[in-house]
């Protein structure tokens, strides 16, 4: 009976334990191919990771998914230090095409260019091949820095 009660706890522990550091996250849009996600809370984001992040509160975000945004995923085209350019709606990182803007959201709404010039430390530039993917090609979602960054996840389905 103790051996049975010890073992309970030592596993309820490393649940827990496993609980803090990952997650499972549903992908409910179209911008990514992938649906489910496994979340490493304390993975470093590298080129081609996907990193999940919590979105700013802009009026766009907030008219398309709500006063409480779920969490976005997407990948990591960008790194520290890169530099992200801009020639009419061509995107490029150190030089390579990664994205086009579109003038207007799907719905009709104007989007903003995001950010160009050298990625700042622990920030990302992150996007999707979707051509309606909200990322850091425009500016409601701009660089994703670390103090966004939910954890840095693998696709699962």
């Amino acid at each position: 009976m103790i051996g049975a009660l010890a073992a309970t706890l030592a596993a309820s522990s490393s649940l827990a334990s496993w609980r803090d550091d990952h997650a499972i996250l549903i992908n409910t849009t179209r911008s990514l191919p992938n649906w489910a996600f496994w979340i490493d809370k304390h993975r470093r984001p590298a080129r081609g990771d996907f990193v999940v992040f919590s979105a700013p509160q802009t009026p766009l975000i907030t008219a398309h998914f709500g006063k409480v945004s779920p969490p976005f995923a997407k990948r990591v085209y960008g790194m520290p230090g890169d530099m992200v350019t801009r020639e009419g709606s061509v995107v490029r990182i150190n030089g390579t095409e990664v994205s086009r803007l579109k003038p207007v959201s799907s719905r009709g709404e104007p989007l903003e260019p995001g950010p160009t010039g050298r990625i700042p430390e622990h920030c990302y530039y992150v996007g999707t091949e979707h051509k309606d993917g909200l990322d850091s090609r425009y500016a409601d979602i701009g660089f994703v820095c670390s103090a966004r960054i939910i954890g840095t996840g693998d696709s699962l389905l």
